[in-house]
C-alpha cells in the first residue's frame, strides 16, 4: 500500500521524544484556550452575578460532562481509526472515517440540543441541586445546549486534525473562539447584565465559530484528509469500525459522569458554599491538568499512527516516555496547586466558606495528581492500540462502582464532606494499578492495527 505524503508524518519518524512534545505544545496551549473559554463563564459569573450565580454554573459542570461524554468517546474513537489509517498510507478509508465522522456528529449535535434541553431539569432534581440554585442552573444549560451541534462538530474536527498530525490549526481556531466567548461574556453578562443564561450563549456562539473555521480548513486543505461535500456521507461499516473504538470509550466517560453525577448531588447536600467552593475547584482542576491531557492525547495519535504503520518497537518507547512525562508534570501541578490552593480559589468568589470548601478540595487531591496521569496516559496508550476495552472496564470498576459505593457508606454515616474529596484519590489510585499490571502482563500492541499489518 503506498504511503501517504502528506507533510504531518513526523509522529512516524525521527526522535520519539521530539515528535510527541512538537504535537503536544500546541495540544496544550489550545486545550489552556478551551479551558479559558469554560472557566470565563464561572469568573465572570461569580464576579459580576455573586456567589449563588456561580454555584448555578458550578451545579451543571457533572451534568454537562454525562451528556457530553458518551459522545466525546465515540470522537477518540474516530481519532484511533483516522490515526490507524493515516499511519497505514490507507487514503480510501482514511477519506470515508473522516465524512463519516462528520456527517454523525451533526446528527449526534442535533440530537443533543433536543435531548439535553428536555432532560436537564429533571436531571438536576435527581441531582438534589438546592431550591434557591436551581431556576440558575436550568437557564445556563438549557442555554448551553443550544451550541450542541457546534460543540459535537468542532470536537470531530478537532480529532480529526490531531489524528493526521495536525494539532496547530486546533490552536488557532480555539483562540479565537475564546476570545470571543470572553468578549461576548463581558458584553452580555457585565454590561447588558443579561444574567446567567447570556454566558451560555456566549460559548455557545463561540463553538459555532470554531466549526465554521474548522470546517473551512478541512474543505481547502490539499492533503490526504480533505473533506468535499459530495462525500460527506456515512458508510455504514465505516461507522461500525470506528464506534467499535469510540463506544467502549463513550460509555466509560457517561458511567464515570454518572458516577460522578452522585459525586456532586453529595456536594450539593452541604449547600451554596460547597457547590461554588468545590466548582471553583473543578475549574481549576482543568487548568493544572492541561499539561496531562495534552500529553495523553498526544500519546494516542503517536500511538495509533505508528501501530498503523507496524512500529511496534517505536510505539513503545513512545508510549513509555509520554506515561512518565505526564505523571511527573502531574505531580509538579499537584504540588504547586496545594502551595496556591487559597489565592486561586479566592479568584472565583470571595465568601470565606466557600473558599475554604475549594481549598479543602485541592489540598486532598492535588499531590495525588501522579496517580491520575497514571491512569490518563495507560488509557491513552491501550485506546491509541485499539484496546480502548481495558480502560472501559477499569475506570467503570473503580471509578465508577467503588466510587459510588465508598459515598453510599460513608456520607450517611459521617454527614463529613472530606470523604466526598476523598475518593477522588482512592478510585485513581486503584485503577492506576489495575492498569499497571494489564500493561505490564499483556502484549497490548499485537494484532491492535486497523491495516492489518503484523508486528
Amino acid at each position: 500500500m503506498q504511503k501517504v505524503k502528506d507533510n504531518k508524518d513526523y509522529m512516524l519518524h525521527g526522535s520519539v521524544s521530539g515528535s510527541i512534545i512538537k504535537f503536544a505544545i500546541p495540544l496544550f496551549f489550545g486545550n489552556l484556550f478551551q479551558q479559558l473559554y469554560n472557566t470565563a463563564d464561572s469568573l465572570i459569573v461569580g464576579n459580576a452575578l455573586g456567589n449563588r450565580a456561580l454555584a448555578g454554573v458550578s451545579a451543571t459542570g457533572m451534568l454537562i460532562f454525562l451528556l457530553v461524554g458518551f459522545f466525546q468517546g465515540i470522537g477518540i474513537g474516530a481519532g484511533v481509526v483516522i490515526s490507524q489509517f493515516y499511519g497505514a498510507g490507507d487514503k480510501k478509508n482514511l477519506s470515508k472515517a473522516v465524512h463519516t465522522q462528520l456527517v454523525f456528529s451533526f446528527f449526534v449535535g442535533i440530537f443533543m440540543t433536543v435531548f439535553a434541553t428536555w432532560l436537564s431539569p429533571w436531571l438536576l432534581t435527581l441531582m438534589d441541586t438546592p431550591a434557591d440554585v436551581m431556576p440558575l442552573a436550568v437557564e445556563y444549560i438549557r442555554f448551553y445546549f443550544l451550541g450542541s451541534v457546534g460543540l459535537v462538530m468542532y470536537n470531530s474536527c478537532m480529532g480529526i486534525m490531531q489524528a493526521v498530525g495536525d494539532s496547530r490549526h486546533p490552536l488557532y481556531y480555539l483562540i479565537v473562539s475564546s476570545v470571543v466567548n470572553i468578549a461576548l461574556d463581558v458584553v452580555f453578562v457585565v454590561f447588558l447584565d443579561f444574567g446567567v443564561w447570556s454566558a451560555a450563549l456566549a460559548t455557545a456562539i463561540s463553538q459555532i465559530v470554531s466549526v465554521v473555521l474548522c470546517m473551512y480548513k478541512l474543505m481547502n486543505t490539499k492533503e490526504s484528509h480533505r473533506v468535499t461535500i459530495k462525500n460527506l456521507r456515512i458508510d455504514w461499516g465505516m461507522l461500525w469500525r470506528i464506534l467499535r473504538v469510540g463506544l467502549p470509550t463513550g460509555v466509560q466517560n457517561s458511567i464515570i459522569a454518572f458516577a460522578n453525577v452522585i459525586v456532586q448531588s453529595n456536594i450539593n447536600h452541604f449547600g451554596e458554599m460547597a457547590i461554588s467552593g468545590c466548582g471553583a475547584y473543578s475549574r481549576l482542576e482543568g487548568f493544572a491538568f492541561l499539561p496531562i491531557v495534552s500529553f495523553t492525547s498526544a500519546i494516542t495519535t503517536f500511538v495509533g499512527q505508528n501501530i498503523g504503520a507496524g512500529q511496534t518497537k517505536r510505539v513503545k518507547k513512545g508510549a513509555a516516555f509520554g506515561v512518565w512525562c505526564s505523571i511527573g508534570m502531574a505531580e509538579v501541578v499537584g504540588i504547586l496547586l496545594w502551595i496556591f490552593a487559597p489565592l486561586l480559589i479566592s479568584a472565583f468568589t470571595k465568601e470565606p466558606d466557600a473558599i475554604e470548601q475549594g481549598v479543602l478540595k485541592a489540598r486532598t487531591c492535588g499531590l495525588f495528581f501522579c496517580l491520575l496521569a497514571a491512569s490518563h496516559a495507560l488509557s491513552a496508550v491501550l485506546r491509541g492500540a485499539g484496546r480502548s476495552m481495558v480502560p472501559m472496564f477499569t475506570m467503570l470498576a473503580f471509578w465508577c462502582v467503588v466510587r459510588v459505593a465508598f459515598l453510599e457508606i460513608t456520607v450517611p454515616l459521617t454527614d463529613n464532606i472530606a470523604f466526598v474529596n476523598w475518593v477522588y484519590p482512592l478510585t485513581w489510585g486503584l485503577s492506576t494499578i489495575a492498569l499497571v499490571i494489564y500493561y505490564i502482563a499483556v502484549d497490548w500492541t499485537r494484532a491492535a492495527a486497523v491495516s492489518g499489518k503484523k508486528h
